[in-house]
């Protein structure tokens, strides 16, 4: 259905991808495997028509190709639903599903908006997604809003449908839904891309499994023949003997102390504490209000009542300027939204929140040999795939992105470093290496708050869990005692 001869793709200063030759066939799903930076959205993004192979070509049931926009590739019958979501938030899921193509009333360039209702309606309905057609993108949960893109990729009837990560942020039962989505495509003829990082996910889903590393070809294979361990040795070259370097560190006092925490219409009466060497994971579904904790706690968020203690004198955060004073740092949920500056440097993104430590003393100019050394360091010691610190971050991976905004708070030597789903959309190698530099901070006394919604990163990184449901925090767990079954016994269960 779908080829690819001899592509090669190169950037400045760096060989993105080099001679893949790939094919996709009707009726199975393709996985796409490899590290950040192995190429595979590169490689997706010439298929879509958003990039031009420099060398190489791309064939459509046989005949060359050649897109000078994605706009082509969607005629011809390639669809994408991307890593990143790009929706218009503030207009409506049908506007959005027909984006670039609104049906018009029959002979006048006016929109008919009944119609757009009426087949945008007809169409969540077939994949029996409960959303509303007329309902303003914003007011949805960023799963709903994955769903959406899902559901417009679908309404193209494309005959290749390109997936990037398109379970980050869906639950358990939305990824279940997805999968019969995806069957069904299948079961159509349509040829399946499936890039993710969930390995149980490949092979739940996957008929062939194709891996890139470095930006080169490593091989095909069926997916019944591979586990994860071979899998995760083709990806990364290597073996991964641990995925999750957890060692008993110290746990001494209490540095944080929350009590009674609640924000209007998000959460209420949340209290924990945190102690300096220990590592507080927190868990629940989408939507408990974990997220919103943490951004109350780093003044991002209003705090209707509670108290917040650290070392144990209490602290009024109003804003993140006062939280970082307070030396604590929050890695955010979403490094797209609120996370990376897209038009600056990989160098600029990493100091962003220490500036005034590199000001001379009058305040007016920047040390930039002391800037570069110390990103330089941090560039070596998280392994961030970049040409060059003067990258612009929006060319880098979506996982080397997430490691400069990590380098990016380390900079600001934190007491308390609050990671909202650190290891989101990072291949298995990268996540490794992340809770390592995890667990070494715990070694150094640094109390660490740890947000994810993977059951088996929260099991293995965290001292106790933290439980919330529905804006409440349903329990803490001690390690010895935690398994998957009572963590969800707290996520769904009122207590």
């Amino acid at each position: 259905m779908l080829e690819t001869r001899g592509v090669r793709k190169v950037f400045p200063g760096v060989v993105a991808l080099d001679n893949i030759s790939l094919g996709f066939r009707p009726g199975t799903v393709h996985a796409l495997m490899g590290e950040n930076g192995a190429g595979k959205s590169t490689l997706m993004k010439i298929l879509s028509g958003m990039y031009k192979p420099t060398e190489g070509a791309v064939l459509y049931k046989g005949v060359e190709t050649e897109f000078n926009a994605p706009i082509e590739s969607i005629r011809l019958g390639i669809s994408m639903i991307h890593q990143e979501l790009s929706p218009v938030p503030h207009r409506s899921v049908m506007e959005n599903v027909w984006l670039g193509r609104e049906p018009l009333i029959r002979g006048t360039p006016f929109v008919d908006h009944r119609r757009m209702h009426d087949e945008t309606k007809k169409l969540l309905d077939d994949l029996e997604l409960a959303i509303d057609p007329r309902i303003e993108m914003a007011k949805l949960t960023v799963a709903k809003m994955q769903m959406v893109e899902i559901a417009k990729a679908v309404s193209y009837n494309s005959e290749v449908v390109i997936m990037d990560e398109p379970t980050s942020s869906l639950t358990k039962g939305e990824v279940e839904h997805l999968f019969r989505i995806i069957r069904r495509l299948r079961e159509q003829g349509r040829a399946i891309i499936y890039i993710s990082h969930k390995m149980d996910e490949i092979f739940a889903i996957s008929d062939e499994v194709s891996v890139l590393r470095d930006g080169q070809y490593v091989g095909t294979y069926p997916a019944g023949e591979l586990d994860t361990d071979r899998l995760i040795s083709l990806m990364v070259g290597r073996e991964l003997n641990e995925m999750f370097p957890k060692v008993n560190c110290p746990i001494t006092d209490v540095r944080l102390r929350v009590e009674n925490l609640s924000s209007p219409g998000a959460f209420a009466n949340v209290s924990f504490d945190v102690r300096k060497g220990e590592i507080l994971g927190f868990a629940g579904l989408v939507g408990a209000g974990r997220t919103e904790v943490m951004e109350t706690l780093f003044g991002i968020r209003h705090r209707s009542s509670g108290t917040v203690r650290i070392d144990g004198r209490a602290v009024d955060i109003r804003t993140p300027e006062d939280a970082i004073g307070h030396r604590m740092a929050l890695l955010t949920e979403d490094r797209r939204l609120s996370g990376i500056f897209p038009m600056l440097d990989v160098k600029d993104n990493m100091v962003m929140a220490v500036l005034d430590r590199y000001r001379n003393r009058l305040g007016k100019f920047l040390n930039h040999a002391q800037i570069r050394n110390d990103c330089g360091e941090y560039r070596q010691k998280i392994k961030i795939k970049t040409p060059s610190l003067e990258q612009k971050i929006m060319n880098l991976s979506g996982g080397n992105q997430q490691k400069v905004l990590v380098a990016r708070w380390l900079l600001s030597e934190p007491d308390i470093l609050i990671l909202d789903e650190p290891t989101r959309g990072i291949d298995v190698g990268a996540k490794a290496e992340i809770h390592t530099l995890i667990t070494n901070l715990a070694a150094k006394g640094k109390a660490i708050i740890l947000v994810s919604s993977e059951l088996p990163e929260i099991l293995g990184m965290s001292d106790r869990i933290a439980v919330m449901r529905e804006g409440r925090l349903t329990g803490i767990i001690e390690r010895q005692e935690a398994t998957q079954e009572l963590i969800m016994k707290y996520a769904t269960t009122k207590t």
